[in-house]
């Protein structure tokens, strides 16, 4: 049996439930108000509350929701669930998406799927706390893929949509990079890690794209892209004086994530290699020409 059960169908667990169905799975998923989008068709959508029995007879298991000070809500609400999974056989694996803020910042330097955290953001804190739970909770009993995901863009939440409504900023600092990935290529990933016979044990995979840019550089050519003329650019030093706590916190964060292992150990090559293809699948997709595939 390959029954799929994504906790949480928020932007990027929708695309996950999406790609899985077409692939021929059987998947369920949860969402805070339950309903039926049209793009969800064939899909078991439930409230996360009620998912217990889906929980226990999951194969396969992907957790998007994310930890808060009390740990992970998938575990604290259904771990009793997850047991039973365990103890009957079922649950082969489980796929967390995490985040690549667990690595604090290292001043752009490299990190990849063999560096150590070093979380200096709360969040980011919490984050590898909610790893390690899981860590504990499968060792040994099944699968367990610790997807690091970037900055996630994609159709209706890009650049693109920032500079139509005239909230894109042009926040310049030099050497300051980030990494992305688009929305479709976690789905990419979680399915195809997924779909491998793996050993009852716990891997990193880093889900970001070949090249960390920087946000200038982003906004100037999605700006080329529409044929309109970029926001007038701001020094960060000017630009962080008007700046959120959580936008000052991802500013403070400088560092540069490898995918290398990762690709290889999934044997895939990314829909979108950097922003740029990304950018310009959101256009042919706006244009009507369909989602990419592999």
């Amino acid at each position: 049996m390959q029954r799929l059960v994504v906790l949480g169908l928020g932007y990027a667990g929708q695309a996950v439930a999406r790609r899985a169905r077409r692939r021929g799975w059987d998947v369920a998923g949860t969402m805070r108000e339950p309903a039926l989008p049209a793009s969800l068709a064939g899909i078991q959508v439930l409230a996360f509350a009620e998912a217990g029995d889906v929980i226990a007879g999951a194969s396969h298991i992907v957790v998007t929701a994310a930890p808060d000070g009390a740990g992970d809500p998938v575990l604290a609400a259904h771990g009793a669930a997850i047991a039973r999974g365990l103890d009957a056989g079922t649950l082969r694996w489980v796929g967390y998406v995490s985040t690549t803020g667990v690595y604090g910042s290292r001043d752009g330097g490299v990190v990849d799927e063999a560096s150590a955290p070093a979380p200096a953001q709360p969040r980011s804190r919490r984050r590898v706390a909610a790893e390690d739970q899981w860590r504990v909770v499968l060792a040994g009993r099944a699968a367990l893929d610790i997807a690091r995901a970037g900055g996630i863009y994609g159709p209706g939440r890009s650049v693109l949509d920032e500079l139509r409504e005239g909230a894109a900023r042009h926040v310049v600092k030099p050497g300051q990079a980030f990494s992305r990935i688009h929305r479709d290529d976690i789905a990419l990933a979680l399915c195809t890690a997924a779909a491998q016979p793996l050993p009852p044990d716990a891997r990193i995979l880093h889900l970001v794209d070949d090249e960390p840019a920087e946000s200038a550089i982003v906004v100037q050519g999605a700006a080329a892209m529409l044929g309109v003329a970029p926001p007038a650019p701001v020094p960060f030093a000017e630009a962080r004086t008007r700046m959120s706590d959580m936008a000052l916190s991802f500013w403070a964060e400088n560092r540069r994530v490898g995918n290398a292992a990762t690709k290889a150990a999934l044997g895939i090559e990314w829909l979108y290699p950097t922003w740029r293809e990304g950018l310009a699948g959101i256009l042919a997709e706006e244009r009507g020409e369909g989602l990419r595939e592999e």
